[in-house]
């Protein structure tokens, strides 16, 4: 059976895209919403990077861990920050190669942001026999098609829970 090599979904965000762009191209802030990364380093101060910048993505699932060197492939404030996955290693990024990218798309709708996630894996040299073994080990049972669709599914929701009592400007009215 051919593997799924892309997966997203999309959700409402009470924000503006400009203001989601911003915290989503800004690497280090990605922990707040995603159920595996745990931060971020960033080549200097915690901003929104542009295209050709490298950084390291910290993760973790049970009591696995490991470290991402990403690079920004597109960065287009309110529309579009995506990035590929360029090196993965338990301590530091030193197995390189294609794994992934992940793109995300941001479309203002009257004040809110329809946010789109999408992972693709970029494991296309790989026979399909040995993809389903590594991800049914590494995902205890799924492909990663399946496991990264629940990720993305779990990130979205608590973006859109963190802004769900915004004024759509980044800030939660006063209480």
């Amino acid at each position: 059976m051919k593997r799924t090599m892309q997966v997203s979904d999309s959700m409402m965000v009470n924000v503006d895209a400009d203001t989601l762009w911003e915290q989503v191209a800004d690497p280090t802030q990605m922990s707040r919403w995603s159920p595996e990364n745990t931060g971020a380093h960033t080549p200097a101060e915690a901003r929104p990077l542009q295209v050709g910048e490298v950084f390291e993505g910290s993760n973790r699932r049970g009591r696995a861990a490991w470290v991402t060197e990403c690079v920004v492939t597109a960065s287009e404030p309110g529309e579009r920050f995506a990035f590929h996955v360029r090196k993965i290693g338990a301590g530091s990024p030193k197995l390189g190669g294609s794994i992934a990218t992940w793109v995300y798309e941001f479309e203002n709708i009257d004040g809110r942001t329809r946010v789109t996630e999408t992972w693709n894996d970029d494991r296309t040299s790989w026979p399909d026999w040995a993809a389903a073994i590594v991800d049914r080990v590494l995902t205890r049972g799924r492909s990663f098609a399946d496991f990264q669709k629940l990720n993305i599914h779990r990130t979205l929701t608590t973006m859109k829970d963190e802004f769900a009592d915004s004024d759509g400007t980044g800030s939660s009215p006063a209480r």
